[in-house]
């Protein structure tokens, strides 16, 4: 039977309709969210600022202390994501970030590194199941060949949280210094901790579990969606290496192998994020509003370039390439950091460099392992390798604050994470283009 231009033209209208209306309900709220979640997890690199010598502090105390948080967090991924799964997104997300919130916001009591040590560990694992629940959350909502621009939004707030909290950060422990007998790191916890616990009420009110769910969806509108992941479904399906199940997940070599190459990607991800104020602070600046309005340079610069990768990725049909592209430009951000030698503007450059690439490196990697991981394998499968990666998290702020009270500069720290950066993106390259590039 012939198709008839109009009506098809009227079909994909409301199809592409759909998916705007979708995206303008769920991502600003969850950006926002994911802001929070990114800033609550980092802000101690801000915080040591003024905390080691308050406290009187080690770097290796304070390096511990950042990393513990991931051992919580690598414990509770997987449980967190497989009752994500059996619950829905709406009850689990939002107790989550209630909890965290309140977890996060406790740090201004510590006194003692155990108590550190402790508050850190107890975060990690209520902020668990949040970002693979997001990933996964999505699987709900968009087929594989919107993925890539989606997860470049979503994720865009890790630069954004760089953008507007490094500045922030630094206006609220200079404001708020002494204020009421409670230092500026103590206001900028509780300060910051607060609206996590809002935003965790506010889940229950605004999220919805799935398609069939959304009151703000027509019937029609549903029917075109549900189509799509149907479609989606039946041809991951009949990829020859589509894995269905949690026990087939534990034996596929590829779903470990990409969580060696998340793990590399995040050891460049976290040590930008607890660093970056301090190797800022020692291109001599002092005040930590300054360093704050310094260390947001590359975060704009990371938040414009992922976006920008990520609809090149979806219009190209190429996710392999667009994923060991920006780890190996952020290898040469790093290794020319390492070479500023005190010049500002060098340092600077490399940084951005460095920012831009492995932040970008973040959503383009979530495409690949949900283009083979079938509906009843992603809770675990998804939640096992962000787990995997988030070991880094533990490893690469200790890694450095061991090396610079050992030698006194972080340089040979970035020479060990280049060469890691350089080993994610040759791993990259070994994934099947036919599996991914969809």
């Amino acid at each position: 039977m012939a198709t008839i231009p109009g009506i098809a033209t009227a079909t994909d209208q409301v199809h592409e309709g759909a998916y705007r209306k979708v995206t303008l309900h769920l991502i600003p709220f969850i950006f926002i969210c994911y802001l929070f979640n990114y800033l609550d997890r980092v802000n101690v690199g801000f915080a040591k600022l003024q905390m080691l010598d308050a406290l009187q502090w080690s770097e290796s105390v304070y390096g511990l202390g950042a990393g513990i948080f991931f051992i919580g967090y690598v414990a509770s991924g997987v449980p967190s994501n497989l009752l994500l799964h059996k619950l829905g997104a709406r009850k689990v997300i939002g107790t989550l970030m209630i909890a965290w919130g309140i977890a996060s916001a406790c740090l201004m009591f510590v006194t003692t590194p155990s108590a550190f040590y402790i508050l850190r560990f107890i975060t990690g694992m209520f902020e668990a199941g949040f970002f693979p629940g997001i990933v996964l959350y999505f699987t709900n909502w968009y087929p594989a060949s919107r993925r890539g621009r989606i997860m470049g939004l979503f994720m865009s707030a890790i630069p954004i949280s760089g953008l507007l909290g490094s500045p922030l950060s630094g206006w609220m422990m200079e404001f708020f210094s002494d204020h009421h007998g409670l230092a500026g790191w103590q206001w900028m916890f509780l300060l910051q901790g607060i609206p996590t616990v809002v935003l965790g009420l506010l889940v229950y009110v605004l999220l919805n579990d799935g398609i069939q769910q959304a009151t703000w969806l027509n019937g029609e509108e549903k029917r075109l969606l549900l189509a799509d992941l149907a479609d989606d479904e039946r041809q991951r399906r009949a990829g020859a290496n589509t894995v269905d199940s949690f026990a087939s997940v534990l034996k596929n070599g590829q779903v470990w192998m990409l969580g060696l190459v998340y793990f590399c990607i995040q050891m460049g991800v976290y040590a930008i994020n607890f660093w970056l104020p301090t190797i800022v602070k020692s291109l001599g600046y002092s005040s930590p509003v300054t360093v704050g309005w310094i260390s947001a340079i590359p975060y704009l610069c990371a938040s414009i370039f992922m976006i920008c990768v990520g609809r090149s990725a979806d219009r190209h049909k190429e996710r392999r390439w667009h994923l060991s592209g920006p780890l190996l430009m952020a290898l040469c951000g790093l290794m020319l950091a390492t070479q500023a030698h005190g010049n500002v503007v060098i340092a600077m450059i490399g940084l951005s460099l460095a920012t831009m690439g492995v932040l970008s490196g973040l959503p383009m990697f979530w495409p690949l392992p949900t283009a083979f991981l079938g509906s009843a394998a992603a809770a675990g499968g998804l939640a096992l390798i962000n787990s995997l990666g988030q070991i880094a998290g533990f490893v690469s702020p200790f890694l450095v604050g061991w090396i610079k009270d050992a030698t006194g500069s972080t340089d040979v720290a970035l020479y060990i994470l280049s060469a890691v950066l350089l080993l994610g993106a040759i791993l990259v390259l070994r994934v099947p283009a036919k599996t991914v590039n969809r």
